[in-house]
């Protein structure tokens, strides 16, 4: 397959991202770990108001955010840092889904976005592709902490006094729980973790802002 990257460490780079969605079709579409069908209870348990004003970090051209738009969230920022699959998530849902917004954006600066402005973030997957630059899970090189407690930081700066991020990856809590709490947190936070399914378990990650 033609998008498969060569090196693991690809995942973690805008240029291979760019080049994957140049070459899919139009319609392409792709869910890391789970569909939203897989985790819907939980999504309608975290999020209760369908309005909320969520934040869909590194979408990709996941189906994602097009289920949860149909379950009645239709208030989403979706953002990633490939203008290409931007460009083509804005023409596929412009019509059909004009509430919805697509942007470009870095997870790790969120620059343009407002302090305190989202009720929601949820990551499925983006943070893993920053880690994919490391083979030892146990210590990870700096860049790989920089970058994904950079993108945890943006995300504080943005959710709002009773926020929530929600992180959905194969990631188990001795490998993630460091980039979810500690003193890079510059909020006061609460965190809960769900497994997933049954043979291969993956996990939800639930932090709250207090």
């Amino acid at each position: 397959m033609e998008s498969l990257p060569h090196k693991n460490e690809e995942y973690g780079t805008e240029v291979y991202w760019d080049k994957r969605y140049e070459q899919e079709a139009e319609d392409a579409s792709f869910d890391w770990f789970k569909t939203y069908a897989d985790v819907a209870n939980d999504i309608r348990k975290f999020i209760p108001d369908k309005a909320a004003r969520i934040l869909m970090l590194g979408c990709g051209n996941s189906k994602f955010s097009e289920d949860m738009w149909e379950d009645g969230y239709k208030n989403i920022v979706n953002v990633d840092y490939s203008p290409v699959v931007i460009e083509k998530m804005r023409n596929r849902h412009k019509d059909m889904r004009p509430e919805m917004t697509w942007e470009v954006k870095d997870v790790r600066t969120l620059d343009g976005l407002d302090a305190s402005s989202f009720d929601v973030a949820i990551d499925k997957g983006t943070m893993d592709a920053m880690m994919t630059s490391s083979t030892d899970v146990w210590d990870p090189p700096d860049q790989v902490i920089k970058d994904c407690t950079a993108e945890v930081s943006q995300v504080l700066r943005v959710l709002k006094s009773n926020g929530v991020f929600i992180y959905i990856t194969f990631g188990q809590p001795h490998f993630r729980r460091r980039y979810l709490t500690g003193a890079h947190l510059t909020r006061n936070t609460s965190l809960e973790i769900n497994q997933l399914g049954e043979s291969f378990h993956y996990y939800m990650y639930i932090l709250r802002m207090l």
